[in-house]
Formats: structure tokens, C-alpha cells, sequence
């Protein structure tokens, strides 16, 4: 992400702008409020940052703006047993509806890719109690 400024509003106050950066944190934020999103996918670089410790709110997102329509790619991480296409929907219609309320931009794609399915932890260790119980 570059701090490039994507929307600018000048007034006789002074300037309001909002960087690409900005756009990613709230595209990724909506997307995770989407029921059966357990996260967002990052690619080689997002898993390095995070190993490293600079897990971001943007991980997964990439933003491009031009004048004041945005395009948003992102990659997300769907809890096991959940439809897939109508998550993708949902973090579409979600995605969308928050960053054109939140930045005033017209928001002309949103590409959702999901890219990993999260089994339930649960049911794995229902299992293993289950084999411990029989034994």
C-alpha cells in the first residue's frame, strides 16, 4: 500500500484526504464482519509480515483509486461449511457499503478471492475425546 492520496476535498477550511491504506483498513474490517469470514488471506508477503509482527488491518486488501472510484481486490479465509458464494457476496455488498459511507469514493469492483477454508477446531477435539472415551 502507498500513501497515496486517493480523495481530496478542498474547502475554504483546508483539505481532507484519505490514502489507499485508509480505504484497505476499512475494506478488510467489514469484510471480517461477514458471518463465516474467519480472516483474510495474505499471500507469502502478508504470512512473512505476520510472522514477523506487523499483522495489519489492510492484510489481504489491495486498493486502487482513480479520481474518486475505487477498485478493492481481496483475499479472505471462510469458515468451513459455509456457502461460498453467498459469503462472497455478503463481503462484497459489506465492503462496498462501508467505505462509500465511510469515504464518500464510488466504489466500482470489488473482487473477492477466497483463498483458504478454516476447518472448525471443535469438531476435532469432539473426536479426539471421543477415541480417548473408547479406549
Amino acid at each position: 500500500m502507498s500513501d497515496e492520496t486517493i480523495n481530496e476535498s478542498n474547502d475554504k477550511v483546508g483539505s481532507v484526504k484519505i490514502t489507499n491504506d485508509v480505504v484497505a483498513i476499512i475494506a478488510g474490517v467489514a469484510a471480517t464482519e461477514v458471518k463465516g469470514v474467519v480472516g483474510m488471506g495474505g499471500g507469502i508477503t502478508g504470512g512473512i509480515s505476520e510472522m514477523l509482527g506487523m499483522k495489519t488491518l489492510s492484510k489481504g486488501v489491495k486498493v486502487e483509486v482513480a479520481e474518486n472510484n475505487a477498485s478493492i481486490e481481496m483475499h479472505i479465509v471462510v469458515e468451513y461449511g459455509c456457502n461460498l458464494a453467498d459469503v462472497g457476496r455478503e463481503v462484497q455488498e459489506n465492503v462496498m457499503a462501508s467505505v462509500e459511507n465511510m469515504t464518500g469514493l464510488n466504489v466500482t469492483n470489488i473482487d473477492v478471492n477466497i483463498q483458504g477454508i478454516s476447518m472448525p477446531k471443535e469438531g476435532k477435539d469432539e473426536k479426539e475425546q471421543d477415541i480417548n472415551q473408547n479406549k
